[in-house]
C-alpha cells in the first residue's frame, strides 16, 4: 500500500516539476486586479478631466496628454507584473526569467509589438476613434495565445478582449467605455479570480 502511496506522489512530483518546466506560474493575480484600477484611472482622467471621446472630433488637441496617460497606465501595469511575478518566484524559490518566460515573451511580444505601430499608425492618421479597438485585438490575441504557456484562464480573458474589441470597432462613440471593460473591469475579475483559484 506504502509502495502505490509513493509511487503516486512520485508521479504528482514528476508532473509537477514538468508544468513547472514547461509553463511560466509566476503571474500574479494581484497584478491583474492592479493592472484593472490603472487602466480604470485612466480611463477615467481621460474622459472626465481631458474630456476625450475616441468617437468625436471634438477631442482633437488633447493627443499629446493622452498617449502620456497611456504610456503611464502601461508603466505602472508592467512593472506592477515584473515586480510581482519576481516576488512569487523568488518565495516559491524559482527564477523569473526562465526558458518558460523566455517563450512566453516571444509569443506575447509579436502581436503586442504590431499593435502597438498599428496604433501609431492609427494616430498619425488621424484615425484615434479605432485606436481602442486596435489595442483591445491585439491584447486579447497576445493573451490568447499566452494561455497555453500560463494560466488557462489567460486564454479565455484573451477572448473577451477581442470580442470587446470587435464591438469598439463598431460603436466607436463607446470605444472608451469598452476599453475600460477590457483593461479595466475584465483585468480585476481576472486577478480576483486568479488569486482564489491557484494563489490562495
Amino acid at each position: 500500500m506504502n509502495t502505490k502511496q509513493d509511487y503516486n506522489q512520485d508521479l504528482a512530483e514528476i508532473r509537477s516539476m514538468m508544468e513547472r518546466s514547461s509553463k511560466f506560474l509566476s503571474l500574479s493575480g494581484l497584478s491583474g486586479v492592479l493592472a484593472g484600477l490603472y487602466a480604470l484611472t485612466g480611463s477615467y482622467i481621460a474622459y472626465y478631466i481631458y474630456d476625450f471621446d475616441p468617437g468625436s472630433a471634438n477631442s482633437s488637441g488633447v493627443e499629446t496628454e493622452i498617449i502620456l496617460l497611456a504610456l503611464l497606465v502601461l508603466v505602472l501595469a508592467v512593472g506592477s507584473a515584473v515586480l510581482l511575478s519576481y516576488k512569487k518566484a523568488h518565495k516559491k524559490g524559482e527564477k523569473v526569467w526562465n526558458p518558460a518566460s523566455k517563450r512566453l515573451l516571444s509569443i506575447v511580444g509579436i502581436p503586442l509589438s504590431a499593435g502597438a505601430v498599428f496604433s501609431l499608425i492609427l494616430f498619425y492618421e488621424g484615425s484615434i476613434g479605432l485606436i481602442p479597438s486596435v489595442t483591445l485585438i491585439f491584447y486579447g490575441i497576445a493573451l490568447y495565445s499566452a494561455g497555453r504557456l500560463t494560466f488557462n484562464e489567460l486564454s479565455v480573458l484573451g477572448l473577451l478582449q477581442i470580442a470587446l474589441g470587435l464591438n469598439a470597432a463598431y460603436f466607436t462613440e463607446h470605444s472608451l467605455l469598452l476599453w475600460a471593460l477590457g483593461f479595466g473591469v475584465a483585468h480585476v475579475i481576472y486577478g480576483i479570480y486568479i488569486h482564489i483559484r491557484h494563489e490562495r
